[in-house]
């Protein structure tokens, strides 16, 4: 069983786990009390939560509380600034992972994929099960799911209505891999309105370990008042984890929404503060 399996065959206790304090944080559940409601002895979930998430079970318990959160935004805006300030919106320089960003042409979102194979496939992450999808552009989808596999391939589908499909799941364990262990420079081809890309372009200047809200978004777009058009443009994202939506939250510090669920966000904030912390 490699790293990438290993990580995976937990991640069910651990969003569980997750779940259960982001339910209950206000009153500070113990430690023992959060392995009996998963059905682990108290030793093996503390180990194997910290070897997953990097931390212990009661770190992220107070990395969960929303003051924790609302310390943590002070920042978000000032940052992002500085990220557009030096100019880190440039398509060489976006995102730890090395990204390269490229948007549909008009001609190309007018034909809806017409002439273009898309191959995808259902893969193993550290994070759930997930459906990646690629196409000679570079990857087109990257969808977690706990037991809808047939919706993100719908929704796929009908992104891309006249693509030609192709079904590979060894492909989209490679590159799987390549993502979550390898870190290995990514393209994105990316199918939306010039407002969305924006907006999903703004994503990738929050660094790994920080979040911004979706206001700051807004403001760094100087739409100040867009701040509903910017939330809809985050839920419509196909390309989780790469594309960080997971680094918004609202102003007062709650999850807000996140197509792939709250527990897999929160799980998402915590793995990436405490790289940045290690």
């Amino acid at each position: 069983m490699n790293a990438l399996e290993e990580k995976y065959k937990y991640y069910e206790k651990i969003k569980e786990a997750i779940h259960y304090v982001d339910e209950n944080f206000s009153y500070q559940p113990k430690l023992d009390e959060i392995a009996s409601h998963i059905g682990l002895s108290k030793h093996h979930f503390s180990r194997i939560f910290k070897e997953y998430v990097g931390v212990t079970p009661m770190q992220f318990l107070q990395a969960t509380t929303i003051s924790h959160a609302k310390e943590h935004l002070k920042t978000s805006k000032s940052i992002l600034d500085t990220s557009y300030d030096l100019g880190l919106s440039s398509p060489s320089r976006l995102h730890e992972l090395f990204i390269n960003f490229v948007g549909v042409t008009p001609n190309e979102y007018k034909k809806m994929g017409i002439n273009l194979d898309i191959t995808y496939g259902f893969a193993n992450t550290p994070f759930g099960k997930a459906m990646i999808a690629n196409t000679a552009k570079g990857i087109c989808a990257l969808e977690f799911y706990d037991e809808n596999a047939d919706q993100v391939l719908l929704r796929l589908k009908k992104t891309w209505s006249n693509a030609e499909f192709i079904h590979d799941d060894i492909k989209a364990h490679v590159l799987i891999n390549e993502i979550f262990q390898e870190n290995k420079k990514v393209n994105l081809f990316v199918k939306g309105t010039n407002f969305q890309i924006n907006v999903w372009k703004a994503l990738l200047n929050i660094p790994k370990g920080e979040l911004s809200t979706y206001s700051d978004i807004a403001t760094i777009l100087d739409k100040p008042k867009a701040v509903r058009a910017v939330a809809s443009a985050i839920g419509s994202n196909h390309i989780g984890f790469l594309i960080p939506c997971h680094r918004v939250i609202s102003k007062t510090a709650a999850m807000g929404g996140y197509r792939w669920g709250i527990p897999r966000k929160r799980l998402l904030i915590s793995y990436e503060h405490n790289f940045k912390n290690n």
